[in-house]
């Protein structure tokens, strides 16, 4: 576990240091930096089951209404074909933004969730 949230904790402050040309920095910045001292607080054997339920629950209903905004996941997958989100670095297109920031919010939830668990269970 302590080799898995290292590495989580230095993804994480990699996609928090990506975030300043984003358009909306303030909001992916924080999200990524909140998993980043988890993760690295987890790797240190400190476990904090309500804060990672806490990150979990907002992540989660920000996931849902990226889901089905207008411009969001189902949007992409149904009226654009499931067009390609890496072909260019630019998001020109705003389900191209909404898809990659549910697969970001994503990897935090699955990120927090296995802390979660493993504190439940003592670390593996």
């Amino acid at each position: 576990m302590k080799i898995l949230n290292i590495i989580f904790t230095i993804l994480f402050l990699l996609f928090a240091a990506l975030q300043w040309n984003d358009p909306d920095p303030l909001i992916w910045i924080p999200i990524y930096l909140y998993a980043a001292v988890l993760t690295f607080l987890a790797a240190r054997r400190k476990y904090y089951p309500r804060l990672y339920l806490l990150g979990i629950g907002i992540y989660l209903l920000y996931a849902l209404y990226l889901f089905f905004e207008q411009n969001g996941v189902l949007s992409w997958a149904t009226e654009h074909d499931a067009e390609n989100l890496v072909k260019t670095m630019q998001a020109s297109k705003p389900w191209i933004e909404s898809t990659r920031e549910f697969g970001g919010l994503l990897f935090v939830i699955i990120a927090l969730l296995i802390n979660y668990r493993a504190q439940k269970k003592g670390p593996f």
